[in-house]
């Protein structure tokens, strides 16, 4: 069978790798087609609700550079089954991402969502275009209400995806989902403070009328 991801990712040091530690036979002999070289709507509900992620790609030195992505929730858009895209708001302009895959188009991409310990990961081959060569993929990925400065657009070829298993994976949560989280303990304490003054102004009432 088929595992799309770890066929890229096996290279003969990896193999090796895996020989040593006893478990080439492990991924070789998986009951089940890992493929997975189209976005099914599992995946696309998944990188519609992310407002980040890390992208990986090479340099002409060979070295690997890791940089995070960030934007509103939903700035990676799924284009189709095998494609996605997003805006390259500006940052620091120190343009490593955008050096090397001028040398390589090769990233790999992942995705977290921490309170579900969950985790994307993506094989894509990416393509630079300016924002006025595809004005309907420029009006797909645009988000008037985020202010930052789209600089170019990104369109990414999948080639394989994989999701991996939660271990190690520490839950986290941002303030909007704490603040979620919390609500119904904020709304309890509002009525118990209520209840608290009600019984307040009764017991002074009592105290008046003796």
């Amino acid at each position: 069978m088929s595992y799309g991801f770890l066929d890229i990712a096996s290279t003969p040091s990896v193999r090796a790798a895996q020989a040593e530690m006893g478990v080439q036979d492990f991924w070789t002999n998986l009951p089940t087609d890992r493929s997975f070289d189209r976005f099914t709507e599992n995946e696309s509900a998944f990188i519609g609700s992310r407002d980040s992620f890390y992208m990986a790609s090479v340099s002409e030195t060979g070295w690997p550079y890791v940089q995070h992505r960030g934007g509103p929730q939903g700035f990676l858009k799924v284009v189709d089954d095998r494609t996605l895209a997003f805006a390259d708001y500006r940052g620091n302009r120190q343009y490593i991402s955008v050096g090397n895959l001028a040398a390589n188009e090769r990233v790999c991409l992942f995705l977290m969502d921490y309170p579900r310990r969950a985790r994307l990961k993506i094989y894509a081959h990416a393509e630079k275009l300016a924002l006025d060569t595809d004005p309907t993929l420029t009006e797909l990925v645009a988000t008037p209400s985020y202010r930052a400065k789209p600089e170019r657009l990104f369109r990414l070829r999948l080639e394989a995806f994989d999701w991996n298993c939660p271990q190690h994976i520490t839950p986290r949560y941002t303030e909007a989902e704490i603040a979620v989280a919390v609500q119904p303990l904020r709304q309890r304490l509002a009525e118990l403070e209520a209840e608290n003054a009600a019984l307040r102004a009764q017991i002074a009432r009592a105290g008046d009328t003796e």
